[in-house]
């Protein structure tokens, strides 16, 4: 007989497994299916995690080679990939066995296979042709998302990679093009840049990182150049060509066709949800036009007692509100009526400097017809910035005009990662730049940066 659960998860990612701990916490009876023996999901294994790695690493590296002088530090640096690729590996294992500690802990199920949903109520786990069947009260469909590739030049993780095949390179390309000017693209492109490649992105639109606000688009671009980045916007790749280890890659722009001799291709113009798999179309579960699975207001489908989170719906494709979508799905089949803000997840580019962003940009401000008072303050303003040698980058709040809530801020500088949580948190709340503004912040400190730009809103900065 096939065992019973109250919720079975398919899918061990930021957004399966985080749902599933708060399931067994809530007292369910818990079965979470991965395809993986590891689980943590694409994020972990092959995404968030291993990226950071290797963006640390070659950071360091940079710094070593470039600016160590400056601090009084001299020697002589060499790169030895193999030690940066086994460093991100280790990392990836123990954080993966974390996960597998959790699981232990709340007395959650892994089971590792191919899962399928065949009914509502039953799910079959194939494990390389061992079938398993696990009857769940409720299932969790949290399978997340894959690159999107172009059938002109197929990915084929030799030549030309995903963000998969970027992640595991033996050697450091002499020139690797990026397709696609978004957040992966300029991540992996800026550890090879770092490492000694020519980087070359191929954009199709006329900015970088489209859709965040062009303030930090325009100043990215000019880092990224001054980086050595080259880019061509407004260009299409139209294919590529093999040549034994070389690769022709044919561009048009404007009608005129050009090319780009590299070694090493790049393709990173987005992910599609997974949602033509584990028995979706055959269940009948409804999609929206954009292919997302539709969900209601508790994140179920159309199909009584089956839910779908993460990348698999509609919102920001992002880890930490698959991990949010997660807590809230388990929390409503729970009683407990928790909600996610899809408006108020924050954005990040793990570049140098890093970018943050949360809410809406100036230009959707605009767009959606707000009066708004715009702050801005530069990081070169900044005492603690200063001396970190880092004062390429600025903090920017957008309020609006009548009341003074914040709407929006753009952080570009070192930690923004770590700094826009003060901003989501004031937008969750509904702050106004005066209450920012009359925040005590540390001094010195890059957070600083934030209170002046709230300053800057009211036409008082302090240190500018």
């Amino acid at each position: 007989m096939s065992e019973k659960y109250d919720l079975v998860v398919i899918g061990g990612g930021p957004g399966g497994y985080v749902a599933s701990i708060r399931a067994a916490q809530l007292g369910m009876k818990v079965a979470c299916v991965e395809t993986r023996k590891e689980l943590g999901g694409t994020c972990l294994n092959v995404g968030c995690i291993p990226s950071k790695a290797l963006l640390d690493s070659s950071e360091h590296y940079h710094q070593a080679t470039h600016n160590f002088a400056k601090h009084g530090i001299e020697g002589k640096f060499e790169l030895n990939l193999a030690q940066m690729m086994k460093r991100k590996d280790d990392e990836v294992a123990i954080l993966t066995q974390g996960i597998a500690g959790l699981f232990k802990k709340n007395k959650i199920t892994h089971v590792t296979g191919f899962g399928t949903v065949k009914s509502a109520g039953l799910v079959e786990v194939n494990n390389e042709g061992k079938i398993t069947e696990l009857q769940g009260e409720k299932i969790l469909l949290a399978l997340g998302s894959e690159p999107i590739s172009i059938p002109a030049f197929p990915i084929d993780e030799k030549r030309v990679l995903s963000s998969t095949g970027a992640l595991a390179l033996q050697e450091v390309p002499k020139h690797l093009v990026v397709v696609g000017g978004g957040v992966i693209g300029l991540e992996l492109g800026s550890v090879y840049s770092r490492l000694g490649s020519k980087v070359t992105v191929v954009e199709f639109m006329d900015q970088i990182l489209a859709g965040m606000d062009k303030d930090v688009s325009k100043l990215m671009l000019k880092t990224l150049k001054k980086d050595g980045f080259e880019f061509q916007l407004k260009s299409k790749v139209e294919g590529i060509d093999y040549n034994g280890d070389a690769l022709v890659v044919k561009t048009s722009k404007d009608g005129k066709e050009d090319t780009i001799d590299c070694d090493y291709c790049l393709v990173s113009i987005g992910r599609r949800p997974l949602s033509k798999t584990a028995g979706i179309p055959e269940l009948g579960i409804k999609l929206t036009d954009r292919g997302f699975v539709a969900v209601d207001e508790n994140l179920e489908t159309n199909v009584a007692g089956v839910y779908a989170i993460g990348d698999l719906i509609e919102g920001p494709m992002l880890a930490h509100k698959a991990e949010e979508d997660g807590v809230v799905c388990v929390e409503r089949m729970n009683g407990i009526l928790s909600s996610v803000h899809y408006d108020k997840v924050p954005g990040v580019v793990y570049t140098h400097p890093e970018v943050a962003s949360v809410g809406l940009t100036q230009e959707q401000a605009k767009e959606q017809g707000l009066q708004t008072a715009v702050g801005k303050f530069p990081l070169s303003a900044l005492g603690r910035a200063r001396v970190m040698n880092e004062t390429n980058g600025f903090f920017k709040v957008i309020a609006d005009k009548n009341t003074d809530q914040i709407l929006g801020v753009h952080i570009v500088g070192p930690r923004a990662s770590d700094l826009i949580a003060e901003a989501v948190l004031a937008l969750e709340y509904k702050a106004s730049s005066e209450d920012v503004a009359r925040t005590c912040h540390p001094h010195p400190t890059l957070s600083e940066g934030m209170k002046e730009a709230c300053l800057a809103v009211l036409k008082r900065t302090i240190n500018m």
